[in-house]
């Protein structure tokens, strides 16, 4: 699995030996407090790195820890999930950013560098967002990328304190993908960032 290097931060893939870091990365903002998406804790983060390892293991996931590229920091992670080779399409979800570094160039570069990977490497031809009914700011910056949202899936799935969350998609086609792209790369740019091809 390839470690997707960009200006600022890079994706490395994930290890079992990032338990400690990602509980640090978390602690900011506490951030498995939070009941719209799951975030690791100190009891909790065995298993959400068994759960993300399996699924690597099964060709299903692929997940990344982002990394500050300057000091070295683990400050949160991101997966490719629902991976499906054959009709050459996958998710980008399970995203969170320690509190300090949220509304920064880190999310757009992150999520920068799995669309370029997705569209420009894997040669997907759909890359789907999927976050909580609830979670307005995720939503927002999910619309803030480009991506176009598709609708509402009712009780998509039964969140850690047994809520039925009802979940909204979105979507960027391969079509689609020159103009977010281009956008972007004027946003990071606007950040300060150079985009390589």
């Amino acid at each position: 699995m390839d470690t997707l290097e960009g200006q600022r931060v890079s994706l490395r893939p994930l290890q079992f030996s990032d338990a400690a870091t990602l509980v640090n990365a978390a602690r900011d903002g506490e951030l498995w407090n939070l009941t719209v998406t799951v975030v690791p804790s100190s009891t909790t983060v065995d298993s959400y790195l068994k759960k993300a390892l399996d699924g690597r293991f099964a060709g299903t996931v692929l997940p990344f820890v982002i990394v500050l590229k300057d000091t070295g920091e683990v400050i949160g992670s991101t997966r490719f999930w629902k991976v499906d080779r054959l009709n050459r399409k996958l998710e980008i979800g399970s995203t969170w950013i320690s509190a300090s570094w949220q509304k920064t160039f880190v999310n757009t570069e992150t999520k920068y560098l799995m669309l370029r990977y997705a569209f420009d490497v894997l040669d997907c031809v759909r890359v789907q967002f999927t976050t909580d009914e609830n979670n307005q700011k995720s939503r927002n910056a999910i619309l803030r990328l480009g991506a176009q949202q598709e609708g509402i899936v009712r009780h998509e799935r039964i969140m850690p304190d047994g809520r039925k969350r009802n979940s909204v998609r979105f979507s960027i086609i391969d079509d689609e993908w020159p103009k977010v792209r281009e956008s972007l790369e004027q946003k990071l740019t606007g950040y300060g960032l150079r985009c390589n091809p």
